[in-house]
């Protein structure tokens, strides 16, 4: 233990070192308060509810902070409903039920015009169902009607279908239409307040318009977009962070633990024992892993335990046995050793107690060194469609971005860029961390 503080000591002194340090505490930090504030129960709902949980974001929307670079700035989402500030409600009865009056008002200071703009009505009737009038008014005071229409139980109408309106707008489609600047040749948008009014009725007893949502989906949103569905990229992206992490660690350790343990039974015992092991490792290392796991996650199961499992399992007998080898053969002769056996220490007190301890210190380089092996491994899995089909995470995000054609044809470069950014640092962090330590505990490697 004296050995592995002071190589600690002598590690920090390495900036490469250092720097690798940090994004490892960071990536560890960011897994730890992701799952503290967002359970897993609750990612997996927000990955995966449909249009009940994405229906307010935007589609293919670049994260909102790209704005600082632009000289014109996007759009944010802007979400209108009763309980917003500059809301004027007014609930009237009727002998047969109830007239509703609705104003939102909201300043708009952007330099494009939203993706579209959607109205969401819930109602509740018998047979007659409620009636309700919308109408737009710009900054400049003129006042456009969009539509009137009865509204059933649950009604969305989304103005960038609505073919009369663009008509009207003289052939503009009419999310951008009804931001237009009229006093302009070219299409530009007017900025300032703009209001919307919701004149609704209702003709019977007991028959009301229980929701009046307004939304104005944005061209950017949150810190790392959205895609194709309308999903929060941030849930994967922060998400995908605890699970490349903990596959990474537990793979690697796991896989180095083993091959040494192994390593070390086979040079004990030698005879059948250490012929056995090597034969098994000769076999191991001459098998196709990526494509033994694309065949289980096609036939049998893509759960992430049973992925990790089976990488453990088939990376146990690795090259690495035959390194630990060399060195056990070398340590089983030491006189400490010899000592042992005179005293009458057991094989497995001499294996656990005596063997493994001295060898360690040149684990632990190794077993740093490969997380990142098996972070891209599971990354390259999910990004086939053979990661686990309940998680989100890194490699699924590029999947998506690929099936799509979104990052490559459309140039939501962002789609893509992020997951695989956060795969090279993590890769990068670890590897600088590896190749410093393996210079301090390898006593060849120290000088030079």
């Amino acid at each position: 233990m004296e050995g592995l503080r002071n190589g600690f000591k002598q590690l920090i002194k390495y900036p490469s070192a250092l720097i690798g340090l940090i994004l490892i505490a960071l990536l560890v930090l960011t897994s730890i308060l992701t799952v503290i504030f967002i359970p897993r129960n609750e990612a997996i709902r927000l990955w995966r509810g449909g249009e009940a949980i994405w229906g307010h974001n935007p589609k293919t929307a670049p994260p909102a902070w790209t704005n600082i670079f632009r000289s014109k700035k996007l759009p944010e989402t802007i979400l209108l409903n009763p309980s917003s500030p500059n809301v004027e409600s007014q609930v009237s009865e009727r002998a047969t039920g109830e007239a509703l009056l609705v104003t939102y008002a909201f300043d708009y200071t952007a330099d494009e015009a939203p993706q579209d703009i959607v109205f969401n009505f819930s109602a509740s009737f018998k047979s007659r169902n409620p009636f309700v009038s919308i109408f737009w008014i710009t900054p400049d005071g003129r006042e456009i009607r969009l539509i009137e229409q009865g509204i059933n139980y649950n009604t969305t109408y989304r103005v960038v279908q609505d073919t009369k309106l663009q008509r009207r707008l003289g052939g503009l489609s009419p999310e951008i239409g009804l931001f237009d600047n009229p006093e302009t040749e070219a299409v530009d948008v007017l900025k300032g307040t703009y209001q919307i009014v919701i004149d609704g009725i209702s003709f019977e007893e007991g028959s009301q318009i229980t929701r009046s949502d307004v939304v104005l989906h944005g061209k950017v949103h949150g810190l790392f977009g959205t895609d194709n569905q309308r999903r929060d990229l941030t849930i994967a992206i922060l998400w995908g962070t605890p699970i490349a992490l903990a596959f990474g660690l537990v793979a690697s350790f796991g896989t180095s633990i083993f091959s040494m343990i192994f390593a070390a039974i086979g040079v004990w015992f030698g005879g059948w024992v250490d012929e056995l092991i090597q034969r098994i490792t000769e076999i191991s290392i001459n098998m196709p892993l990526l494509s033994i796991l694309i065949m289980i996650g096609t036939f049998y199961s893509r759960s992430i335990w049973v992925i990790l499992v089976v990488t453990v399992a088939l990376n146990i007998f690795s090259g690495a046995i035959k390194s630990y080898r060399a060195i056990f053969l070398q340590v089983k002769e030491a006189p400490y050793i010899e000592a042992a056996k005179t005293y009458g220490a057991s094989s497995g007190r001499i294996i656990f107690s005596y063997m493994i301890p001295r060898v360690t210190p040149l684990l632990i380089p190794g077993l740093v060194l490969g997380v990142p092996t098996f972070v891209f491994l599971e990354a390259t899995l999910a990004a086939l469609n053979l990661g686990d089909p309940v998680l989100p995470t890194w490699g699924k995000v590029i999947y998506d971005a690929w099936q799509t054609g979104g990052a490559v044809y459309n140039g939501f470069y962002y789609w893509i860029l992020e997951p695989a950014a956060l795969l090279i640092v993590t890769g990068l962090a670890f590897a600088m961390v590896g190749f410093a330590m393996d210079r301090v505990f390898n006593p060849r490697l120290r000088d030079i």
